[in-house]
This record gives C-alpha cells, structure tokens and sequence, in this order.
C-alpha cells in the first residue's frame, strides 16, 4: 500500500518495525508532504479576504504548490521505501567466481547511487519548500503565521531527514567523485535550509510583535 494510502497509525506501527524500510528517508518524505498542506492552509486562510487582497494571487499560487508539493512528496516517500531494494537484492547476488564477483560488486554499488538520489531529490526539494513556507509566514494571514512557520519547521526535518539518507549510502560508494559530489551538495542543502530557517524566525517574529 502507498504512503499516502495508511493511516498515521499504521504508517507508524510499520516505521516502527524491524523492517528496514521505510525508514528515515520515507518520513522525511512525510514532513515535507506535511509543509506543503501547511502552506496551502495558510493560502487558503489568506485568499478570499479583502483585508489581504494585495497577495491573493500569491496565495492561490501558495495553495496550488502546496497541494501539489503534498502529493509529490507522498511519492518520493514510497520511492525512498524502495530506493535500497535494488542494494538488497545486489548483495544476495551469486559471487562463487571472480566474474560473478565483479558483477556484484558493480550491482552494489549502482544500488548505493539510487538509494542516494531519492533522499537528495528530497532535500533539494524540501529546502525550496521551505521558501514558500517562509513567503507563507512573512505574507500569509499572520493568525495563521504559527502555521507557515510550522510548514518551515517540517521541511527543515525532512532535508535533515534527507540528508542523512544521503550520507549514509554516500559513505559506501566507492567512486570518490561520485561521493564528492553528493556530500558536497548535502552541505550546499544544509547551509541554504539553515539560513532559511533563520528567516523563518525572523519573519514569524514580526508577525507576532
């Protein structure tokens, strides 16, 4: 069953399992499913009011990349779930000779890149939601600026979340460029998710002074 298909409690009865997936990389997933329905409530609770007619096309395109980052991101969440499959079933590959050896060898480590790319697809994903999530904070309805800061918070946890994914499967491929150039875009995530959870503070501090 999809993601988006079990309930919160199942989702968490099988995250909490002795499965491997889904794990990490599935709930960073969620969390930034979860700042996309956030970012479209506050669209929702700014557009249509006179008072805040100034950004109502701003809030509709809030609302409309919202619900579309939600169901996107539902998706990279299942993909993740099976992104280390192909690692899996590398590993349980014959290597009684040398040729066999080196098919397996070449399976695992093409099996470590895919499961790299999925969480990285996220993080570089997450971190331009969280953009809009601080547009939603700074502009949106500020009864609802505690809302876009939450959607902030929940794709900040989903690059963490991410990123961590990547790392991980980063630091068992053999290739140095290959490796190079995935810590090195982990870093560039991290260093513009941070500065836009600085923002984010900023902004949802203004709005309540």
């Amino acid at each position: 069953m999809t993601t988006a298909g079990l309930t919160v409690e199942r989702f968490l009865e099988v995250l909490a399992s002795d499965s491997p997936t889904p794990g990490g990389g599935a709930v960073a997933g969620v969390a930034a499913a979860t700042a996309g329905a956030l970012i479209a409530m506050v669209g929702r609770l700014t557009a249509g009011k006179e008072e805040f007619a100034d950004v109502e096309g701003r809030m509709e395109i809030l609302i409309a990349e919202g619900d579309a980052a939600r169901h996107a991101f539902l998706e990279l969440a299942d993909r993740d779930a099976h992104a280390f499959d192909g690692v899996m079933a590398a590993f349980k590959m014959p290597k009684a000779t040398d040729e066999d050896k080196r098919a397996r060898s070449a399976a695992i480590q093409a099996g470590y890149l895919d499961a790299a790319s999925v969480p990285m697809e996220i993080a570089r994903k997450a971190v331009a939601l969280m953009e809009l999530a601080l547009e939603a904070t700074a502009t949106g309805n500020p009864a609802a600026a505690s809302d876009g800061w939450s959607g902030a918070g929940c794709a900040y946890a989903a690059v963490l979340c991410a990123n961590a994914n990547v790392e991980i499967n980063a630091a068992a491929i053999k290739d140095p460029v290959a490796r190079a150039a995935l810590v090195d875009e982990v870093t560039a995530v991290r260093g513009r998710a941070e500065q836009l959870l600085r923002e984010g503070q900023t902004a949802f501090q203004m709005r309540i002074s």
